[in-house]
């Protein structure tokens, strides 16, 4: 028994047990939604795109955004971001362009290719939704508590970055 359990009591140790249950179960399942989309890509002789770029098409949807608001939002490290929107550029999902404002910058939007992209990643998640909420696997009131806890986590992650600076 570390120093730590043996401080924590019973609801504690089993709260801390459940905690470190859940880090490792979003890590999987952030890991199982690239297979998903992965698998899907396959399925369509997509080679051209890999699923971290296919999710980035996705979130990006009709918005007009810089590398920087991506990573500010959180979705995407640094590096990854560069290298995977001039991929994108590149294979004519994304136009690009400098910002008028700080030349520095670069906004970036989906071209129709993309547009068509991303609409077969909504069609996948669509498919997989109505399909769990047929089977039970979820409905709607599980769905929400789940998103409760985990926008509360997040929140909470976020104010313990913030303390750190």
């Amino acid at each position: 028994m570390t120093v730590q359990e043996a401080v924590l009591d019973g609801s504690e140790r089993a709260f801390h047990a459940g905690y470190l249950d859940m880090l490792g179960l979003v890590e999987r399942l952030h890991r199982l939604l690239l297979d998903v989309i992965k698998d899907e890509f396959e399925r369509l002789g997509i080679e051209e795109v890999n699923p971290v770029q296919g999710l980035l098409l996705f979130n990006i949807g009709e918005n007009e955004v810089s590398a920087g608001e991506l990573k500010s939002r959180g979705y995407y490290q640094g590096s990854n971001v560069s290298y995977n929107l001039k991929r994108l550029v590149e294979a004519g999902y994304m136009h690009h362009q400098r910002s008028e404002v700080d030349r520095r910058s670069v906004r970036v939007r989906l071209t129709e290719k993309g547009r068509r992209l991303r609409a077969t990643i909504a069609e996948l998640f669509a498919r997989h939704a109505a399909t769990m909420l047929r089977r039970g696997t979820l409905d709607l009131a599980g769905l929400d508590g789940i998103g409760q806890g985990l926008r509360r986590t997040e929140r909470f992650w976020m104010e313990q970055i913030r303390y750190i600076y």
